[in-house]
């Protein structure tokens, strides 16, 4: 592996969106299933693997962390694979648009963005992304719940981060318009899915064994480790 200061593929960058896992502040919608202390134990298992995980992208990695005094621990958590910036303040839309100018800004070509929610997510589909920005202004990966678990944008930052309804499932719907009304040159990927309910969590557990009976090793080791638990 390369190191990330050093050696970045020419002009990527990955960026990865985190929340410190606390409880009450992290998988709200599976924690009313369940506990909040259960769903922060989700959230930090979903973070550990995403990291490692992503760290085997050759780019300069950026985890954009929230809340801004969470530094130190995603400074032991992510170091030295991943540079740290906070999150700005405002909504999902202000947030992820401040932080493609600021990469932009910074001389990178092409930035593509994710999630923990996302665990099983194939490092492929991020390669994928990558090489549509070379000739898209956009990339989307649109998930399962009507939102989508990547975006990628080339050049600038694109119009599309104003009146979209988040945390809902017009949120691709609603994306897709903007994109539309920007004359934007749009790349698509494979769809995927997120874990946010518990209903998402069962299908993760089936998943995981499926991949495990098919011989192919879906490099989880945090989350594997609690789909064994009960659930609460």
């Amino acid at each position: 592996m390369k190191d990330n200061n050093h050696a970045p593929a020419a002009g990527r960058v990955l960026g990865l969106f985190a929340k410190q896992p606390q409880p009450g502040q992290v998988k709200t919608r599976l924690a009313a299933a369940v506990s909040t202390e259960w769903a922060a134990r989700v959230a930090a298992a979903f973070l550990h693997d995403t990291v490692k995980r992503l760290a085997q992208v050759e780019a300069r990695r950026v985890l954009c962390f929230s809340p801004a005094e969470a530094r130190c621990y995603f400074e032991a958590l992510t170091a030295p694979q991943f540079a740290l910036t906070p999150q700005s303040d405002g909504d999902l839309g202000r947030r992820m648009a401040a932080f493609f100018a600021e990469q932009l800004k910074a001389d990178a070509k092409r930035v593509v963005l994710l999630g923990a929610d996302s665990p099983t997510v194939p490092l492929t589909y991020i390669e994928q992304a990558f090489h549509a920005l070379q000739n898209a202004d956009v990339v989307l990966g649109p998930a399962t719940d009507g939102g989508y678990y990547l975006l990628g944008c080339a050049g600038s930052v694109p119009g599309i981060f104003q009146a979209i309804p988040w945390g809902s499932s017009q949120v691709l719907d609603s994306t897709m318009e903007a994109i539309a009304r920007g004359r934007y040159r749009f790349a698509i990927l494979p769809p995927w899915y997120d874990v946010d309910t518990l209903d998402d969590w069962r299908m993760l557990k089936g998943h995981v064994a499926a991949m495990r009976q098919a011989g192919f090793d879906p490099e989880i080791v945090h989350t594997e480790r609690l789909l064994q638990e009960p659930i609460p």
